[in-house]
């Protein structure tokens, strides 16, 4: 009779355990030297090990021939436990079983001695599930256990378990397990039975796998199913996955604004009847992992990834700016989660967010205006912009009429502000000053903090450029405004921009709050630098 590999490669013994030493040492030491708890608690992700160490620890303990705190697997005890006929060792599974009565049932039970072994051994799985009724009667028997009872708790969710349990049990934390070391597993199952599987596509079943051992087998066992060797092709076609090459040219189509593109990749998807919610969540991964490339120093020791996956994730990466990066992952978060809600539209709603993303004048949130106003930065930084449009973003940030916008410079700068009008905004514009991105702003923001950390905290999340003798800082809301031009906040700011750039002796500050920018100023503007 077949048996699944998960079944049949389980195992048997602490050192056959793959990537919980930290536990294993641990159990096998104690149960080495006489040293076992009576009550203990195993917690972590699925497929970690929690309950095969719970049945290995069952074993150990009534051993007759224990090897080094691993049990023989060879005696009479260990064999009835692995062919579970072994009856003082019991297996609950609280997601069922999880009312008050089962556990009154075991409390009764535990005042006798096991029939067959050394002792009775309770492994209760999902132990979050018991009811709280239920935890209350299981209390007072770890409270007061017998000598020859021992309780094994398993569980997903350590924050369901009330307090009271766990100070009465001896917790162990089992980690996701390293993708290496889920690879080299398969690699040997995979030599033992036949199957010819490459590297990559190894470490691919351990990526998917999240870190658990159980659905890397399962998977591998999947794949191999046709009888064909697995490679990387055939994981993605049996998961379900776009593969890393489809996804480095989403977001490439994504940063140079080929939606013709992007609406060919949904296509392909779905003539393939792939998940668009895991698409989109893959797709979500992989800006996860250009988001470290851009912010970290060592990014690679942060990624699980391979070098080549790597060098192609730094390539795309180097496209996009990194706030352009976390407002593309806030988008597809969303989407995420909406397919998840409707699973009807998923493919109208991929469609709508990749385009979205690819050109962000179809956004009006705060996110995207911010966005837009960055690359407007940039091209501002670069030289890029001509001195009328200099000037539409000077008497945009005013409060001018629209029909003022088209001015001359000589002009705007001969107009009186009103009284209306922050101090700021009362300094005379310098005719024809190109704007520009503010040099050092974040180091401006540092000095300032010394005085006023309340209104560093607002200019933290601003965005700042020049344009002649003043400082246009582009904020989120009407309250942070207000707070950058009250009398308290202003004189220390304009003292801390003068010392930061000596050249400017008078600089003025406006304060512009970003939403309240009409999308067509910023759409005609854009067009000018673009000309």
């Amino acid at each position: 009779m077949h048996q699944a590999l998960y079944r049949k490669w389980r195992p048997r013994t602490f050192s056959e355990v793959c990537g919980q030493e930290h536990i294993t040492n641990v159990l096998s030491h104690e149960v080495a030297n006489g040293r076992t708890n009576h009550a203990y608690l195993f917690c972590g992700s699925r497929g970690t090990g929690k309950t095969t160490c719970a049945k290995i620890l069952a074993k150990a303990v009534n051993c007759e021939h224990p090897i080094g705190g691993n049990p023989c697997n060879e005696c009479d005890a260990c064999r009835s436990i692995d062919e579970g006929r072994a009856t003082d060792v019991l297996e609950m599974d609280a997601a069922s079983n999880n009312g008050v009565d089962y556990i009154r049932d075991i409390r009764d039970e535990v005042v006798y001695t096991p029939s067959a072994v050394r002792y009775r051994v309770y492994i209760i799985d999902e132990v979050h599930m018991l009811s709280a009724s239920a935890f209350n009667a299981l209390l007072k028997t770890l409270e007061e256990p017998p000598a020859q009872v021992i309780f094994i708790l398993a569980t997903t969710e350590l924050q369901k378990i009330p307090a009271t349990i766990l100070s009465r049990c001896q917790r162990f934390d089992f980690r996701r397990i390293a993708s290496p070391v889920i690879a080299d597993r398969l690699a040997h199952i995979a030599e033992e039975e036949g199957i010819s599987l490459e590297r990559e596509a190894a470490l691919q079943i351990a990526k998917l796998s999240s870190g658990g051992m159980r659905d890397s087998i399962s998977l591998l066992e999947l794949c191999a199913a046709s009888g064909a060797a697995v490679n990387v092709a055939r994981v993605n076609e049996v998961s379900g996955g776009a593969g890393r090459e489809t996804l480095a040219r989403t977001a490439g189509a994504v940063v140079s604004g080929d939606i013709e593109a992007l609406f060919g990749i949904v296509a392909e998807a779905s003539a393939a009847s792939k998940d668009m919610s895991v698409f989109f969540g893959e797709l979500l991964s992989f800006y996860r992992d250009m988001l470290v490339t851009r912010c970290a120093k060592n990014a690679a020791e942060y990624l699980d990834l391979t070098p080549n996956e790597y060098e192609d994730t730094r390539q795309a990466a180097a496209a996009y700016r990194t706030d352009q990066i976390i407002y593309h992952c806030k988008l597809l978060d969303e989407a995420y989660t909406s397919m998840q809600r409707n699973a009807s539209d998923k493919r109208l709603c991929a469609e709508m967010t990749l385009v979205r993303m690819a050109n962000e004048k179809h956004g009006s949130s705060t996110e995207a205006l911010a966005a837009r106003i960055a690359a407007l930065e940039d091209k501002i930084a670069m030289g890029g912009i001509p001195a009328a449009s200099a000037m539409a973003v000077q008497q945009q940030s005013q409060g001018q009429p629209a029909a003022k916008k088209a001015a001359s410079a000589t002009e705007t700068a001969s107009v009186e502000p009103s009284k209306e009008q922050a101090p700021a905004v009362q300094a005379e514009v310098k005719a024809n000053a190109p704007a520009r991105s503010y040099p050092g702003w974040m180091e401006a923001v540092k000095t300032f903090e010394r005085y006023d950390r309340a209104g560093a905290a607002f200019l933290k999340q601003a965005k700042a450029s020049i344009s002649g003798d003043r400082v246009i800082i582009y904020v989120a809301d009407n309250f942070t405004k207000k707070i950058l031009e009250s009398d308290k906040t202003q004189p220390q700011l304009l003292a801390v921009l003068r010392a930061n750039t000596p050249t400017v002796s008078d600089y003025t500050v406006v304060c512009v709050k970003a939403e309240d920018m009409p999308v067509d100023d910023i759409d005609s503007l854009a067009a000018d630098l673009e000309s």
